[in-house]
């Protein structure tokens, strides 16, 4: 299920995953703003919900892609 993600160099998700968490630089990252909303219990529009999911993303799958480069290590 996750061979594909074998192929993306861990340079190139590193890039797209600090971008997307950290974009737009200003006033502040969508992905620190959607996440403080989070724990507040003000994240209730679908659409903050598709910002935290699509900001989140690139962590999760550069998260998944170093266990399963661990797991095979």
């Amino acid at each position: 299920m996750w061979r594909w993600l074998d192929d993306v160099p861990f340079s190139l998700l590193a890039a797209v995953a600090v971008f997307m968490a950290l974009a737009p630089f200003h006033p502040e990252p969508h992905l620190w703003q959607k996440l403080k909303m989070l724990f507040s219990g003000t994240l209730r529009r679908p659409l903050d919900v598709f910002d935290l999911f699509w900001h989140a993303l690139p962590l999760v799958l550069l998260g998944i892609k170093a266990a399963r480069a661990l797991g095979r290590g």
